[in-house]
């Protein structure tokens, strides 16, 4: 054990933020100590919870009151709860050496931990996963105040932080030209989980389904499996593969040289804000030589999903054209093959022709999955073996080796001491909360 204690932040759902989880193991592998701090939700890994040198903090939820405000006014007061539940989070008189928080969201995050870092002496280490500015813009227009606030917010303090990981080399190089902030490229690797099964335990998998979706008991062998996780949200449109399905399912029908092609069933795990709207629309679709399921995973189940498939789908964007989608990442450690909706950044991750295919529209995506599923499965396509052969070479470089590599020294650097008493900072929270009363509602 190093004695030394690392903050992880994430302002949002713990067992829904897969990389800061990963962040965890490794800095306990190494001895250090971790309060990880954010919401409740999603259940974590058994190997966090366990953890003797894992202590596990939540934040108090904005309540739902806050939304029935005026827009405006919700933001104010949500910002504030925030800060001051995300403050009283943070250890008042014992030392983190570290703070590591995920971005986004970057506000009121990085302004909230960069004031406490600095009263408390602990190095601030900023995880950029994309911009907060840029997410924003998909629901306000880039000129709205609010855009322009984050961004300068997110600039200024992203520039304070002590060190700093980003996801993409792409990403690297927009922090250094536009923020001069230097941030290390840490790509997300497969954890050891995530790799190929055995035909015994696909099988095992959906007879363990079946149960509660009977698509798995009707399938045969001649049926092909597709798989796709999504977020639900503005930066994947999911009616792209939709009507890549329906054009497939008119295929079938339509065409008797097609007759080769096989059934589908499409197995779409996640969960989001635009979840039930999409459900809503395949339940219009009514197809017949298409199955699509939606099912509930444990989290032990979903690699070996993503090893059951005969090929992925991703229709993950970004924002910023930046980040890299890490359920990608995950089907390559599973040796899926992916089809992608192309965007900026990701040629750094899914190399068109070498292990995976890369689309534009609904059909350059139904064009992939056509050609990939021609003769399925007697057919024995050379590009498809050469994409896993490519993907067991990805998977050769895992999680942990490329963490210890490229972010580990940030964590042994000489920590920094104290710079306020116990005292003064007892004060800063109690001014907080002074501010924060003024926009309660009044009772009575």
């Amino acid at each position: 054990m190093t004695g030394t204690r690392v903050g992880v932040v994430v302002l949002g759902d713990l067992g829904r933020s897969p990389r800061m989880q990963y962040h965890v193991l490794s800095l306990v592998s190494h001895g250090y100590m971790v309060d990880l701090i954010g919401y409740k939700g999603t259940s974590l890994p058994y190997s966090i919870t366990s953890s003797d040198l894992v202590v596990i903090k939540h934040i108090k939820p904005v309540p739902v009151w806050v939304s029935k405000l005026p827009k405006l006014a919700a933001y104010v007061v949500k910002s504030l709860w925030q800060i001051v539940f995300l403050l009283l989070s943070l250890p008042l008189f014992s030392h983190l050496s570290y703070i590591l928080v995920q971005t986004p969201p970057g506000i009121p995050t990085l302004p909230t931990l960069w004031l406490y870092c600095t009263v408390k002496g602990t190095q601030l280490v900023v995880d950029w996963h994309n911009y907060s500015h840029t997410i924003l813009s998909l629901a306000l227009p880039a000129s709205h105040p609010m855009v322009t606030i984050t961004k300068l917010l997110e600039r200024m303090f992203g520039q304070m932080a002590s060190n700093a990981f980003c996801v993409t080399k792409a990403m690297s190089r927009d922090l250094a030209s536009n923020w001069g902030v230097k941030a290390r490229v840490l790509y997300d690797r497969p954890p050891h989980q995530f790799r190929p099964v055995t035909l015994e335990e696909k099988q095992n998998l959906f007879k363990k389904l079946s149960s509660d979706y009977s698509a798995f008991c009707d399938m045969d062998r001649k049926t092909g499996v597709l798989v796709s996780s999504t977020s639900w949200t503005e930066d994947e449109d999911f009616g792209v593969l939709l009507d890549a399905l329906v054009k497939y399912e008119e295929a079938i029908r339509e065409d008797k040289n097609e007759e080769n092609l096989p059934n589908l069933l499409v197995v779409i795990t996640g969960k989001g804000p635009q979840k039930q709207d999409y459900l809503n629309k395949i339940e219009k679709l009514c197809l017949k030589h298409v199955q699509i399921v939606t099912p509930w995973l444990e989290t032990e189940d979903y690699p070996t999903m993503l090893a059951s498939a005969d090929l992925g789908v991703c229709l993950h964007t970004s924002s910023s054209g930046l980040d890299l989608p890490m359920k990608v990442v995950d089907m390559f450690g599973c040796g899926l093959p992916v089809a992608a909706i192309k965007f900026e950044a990701l040629g750094e991750l899914v190399k068109h022709g070498e292990n995976g295919r890369v689309f534009e529209d609904s059909d350059g995506l139904f064009e992939i999955i056509k050609e990939w599923f021609d003769g399925f499965p007697i057919s024995c396509k050379e590009e498809h073996n050469l994409f896993r052969e490519n993907l067991e070479e990805f998977r050769s470089l895992g999680w942990d080796e490329n963490w210890d590599c490229v972010a580990l020294n940030v964590f042994k650097q000489k920590d920094s001491d104290s710079l306020l008493s116990g005292l003064i900072i007892m004060a800063f929270f109690v001014c907080l909360f002074l501010s924060f009363s003024s926009f309660l509602p009044v009772v009575g």
